[in-house]
């Protein structure tokens, strides 16, 4: 089987006060991570920041030239703090521009009640594209390779199928998984050999604390499931009898 190409990469920006003095538990990285890799893209740099134009404007800039997407997580509502679209404008050199379909369907929405906070979330930065499906109408903002992503969850979650629709599937990353009741320290030598001998398998080793089942869960990731296979399977001879627990 010929070499799988290297996987698209992907860093979140996540943006908001109320998560940086824990007022507010960030839940949107987490669901981003699995999406994107089912899509075969590697997620690498996760960045919380203020609500802060320059910073996020700074931060935009960065991160856009080193991933090929990038997704901003807050800031996009009406209020004062909400200010995210300004920072995506100002790394590109652009203006915040009121984008005439967005504030058409706010004030299609919220018709007498539409304020001039409301149409705030008309913003956009000058250029951007407006993404969207016939499911989920509302639409997303995209500049280039940064999508400006809702932070509430639940909006989060909704418009990530438009997400996976734009970007497409790739190669997707599989894992297996290896419970065992043996101690890290105990697993050393014998993941140091998996991981020299499948250097294109992501392995990991978590401890279980106060669970009768299993002490460390063993993880093996890639995007080629035959090497993924490969390398568990090879861990598993390297267990003592008795061992491993269960597999996955």
């Amino acid at each position: 089987m010929a070499a799988l190409a290297p996987p698209s990469t992907a860093a979140a920006l996540v943006i908001g006060n109320e998560l940086l003095s824990g007022k507010v538990e960030e839940a949107n990285v987490h669901v981003l991570a699995r999406t994107l890799r089912g899509l075969g893209v590697e997620l690498r740099r996760v960045v919380i920041i203020l609500d802060d134009v320059d910073e996020i404007a700074r931060e935009v800039a960065a991160l856009s030239k080193s991933h090929d997407w990038v997704f901003t997580s807050g800031g996009v509502g009406p209020t004062h703090d909400d200010v995210t679209v300004m920072g995506v404008a100002k790394a590109f050199g652009v203006a915040a521009v009121e984008e005439p379909r967005l504030a058409k369907m706010l004030r299609d929405h919220y018709k007498e009640r539409c304020t001039e906070g409301h149409l705030r979330m008309a913003l956009v930065p000058e250029g951007a594209t407006l993404e969207s499906s016939d499911e989920i109408r509302w639409p997303t903002i995209r500049f280039e390779n940064v999508w400006l992503m809702p932070g509430v969850p639940e909006i989060f979650r909704m418009k990530l199928p438009v997400v996976v629709g734009r970007i497409g599937s790739g190669t997707s990353y599989v894992s297996r998984a290896v419970f065992t009741k043996m101690d890290e320290g105990d697993l050393k030598p014998l993941l140091d050999a998996i991981v020299a001998r499948f250097p294109d398998v992501g392995v990991g080793s978590y401890p279980k604390w106060q669970d009768p089942t299993y002490r460390t869960k063993l993880t093996f990731d890639g995007r080629d499931p035959a090497r993924v296979d490969e390398a568990r399977d090879a861990f598993v001879a390297l267990l003592p009898e008795g061992e491993p627990q269960r597999t996955e």
